[in-house]
């Protein structure tokens, strides 16, 4: 991909590329809230996050449960200024639905973020496992070499309920365009056995407000921006992605309230995934 990053130009388009309802997205929201899972062997969908190291994952599951609890989270560690990953874990987490032990039927299992090099973040053949169900909960990734079968962390039968229903990349909008080719290519790998799994995918691409000043200005210019809508073209190009599979969020950083717009693009999102993922299950 190489280069420097490029300058978002000043103009927007008059009219939104995608149709979304901004303000309180209460059909989503109720979805959302509403789903159950059809098949009985899956308690909880589960939607594996994985991308490069800063990219937001950590950030984009916290901003998940600050929607679904109507308040802001930092449940989920995270870190503003190491470019490596700060995930070091195998980590799934699950979102309380009301009542003390009751959660929501989709959990974020968050891993160590792919890194430029060869002995740096977390292996393809782990993630591999990972999307097989093979992996428990606490493992600690080892860049040099992947989970062994006696390890205490490794799952040997897993079960539809520890598979992972559907497959998140999440990757900063700052950063589609200057992102090795060495990374890209883990990131396409990670993809095609994904594929060969047949396990659905999308893309969440982060941190649109600090890539587009227009964004910044009004999240609502999302859907106008020339700058946002070339780097999901240059994400398409890349990885492969088509365009109705690559969903521009703003994860909540420096906000002490939600803000029902922010809530919009997180919630179109998180819907899109319970279908795949739902899909997935239930073709199982």
């Amino acid at each position: 991909m190489g280069g420097g990053p490029s300058k978002p130009p000043p103009e927007t388009l008059t009219e939104e590329w995608r149709n979304i309802t901004w303000g309180h997205n209460e059909i989503d929201l109720q979805f959302v809230k509403n789903f159950q899972p059809l098949n009985d062997e899956v308690q909880q969908l589960r939607a594996l996050l994985y991308g490069p190291a800063g990219s937001g994952k950590s950030s984009f599951v916290n901003s998940v449960e600050s929607v679904l609890r109507g308040r802001i989270s930092g449940r989920v560690l995270e870190d503003a200024i190491s470019q490596e990953s700060f995930t070091t874990k195998y980590t799934t987490y699950k979102i309380h639905k009301g009542k003390l032990g009751t959660f929501y039927p989709l959990s974020f299992t968050d891993i160590m973020g792919l890194e430029k090099g060869t002995n740096r973040g977390v292996g393809l053949e782990d993630i591999k496992l990972a999307m097989e169900g093979h992996i428990k909960n606490g493992y600690t990734f080892n860049p040099c070499s992947k989970i062994s079968a006696d390890d205490r962390y490794y799952n040997k039968d897993p079960t539809l309920n520890d598979r992972v229903h559907v497959l998140v990349c999440v990757i900063s909008a700052s950063t589609v365009n200057i992102l090795s080719d060495e990374t890209m290519k883990k990131m396409r790998d990670v993809r095609l056995a994904a594929k060969d799994m047949e396990i659905p995918q999308l893309a969440i691409l982060t941190k649109i407000d600090a890539a587009c000043p227009e964004v910044n200005a009004d999240i609502k210019n999302v859907y106008k921006s020339t700058y946002l809508k070339e780097k999901m073209d240059e994400l398409n190009v890349a990885l492969g992605f088509t365009l109705n599979c690559i969903f521009p969020v703003k994860n909540y950083h420096s906000e002490i309230d939600t803000d029902d717009d922010i809530d919009t693009l997180i919630l179109s999102a998180l819907r899109r995934m319970i279908i795949y993922g739902e899909d997935f299950a239930n073709s199982q």
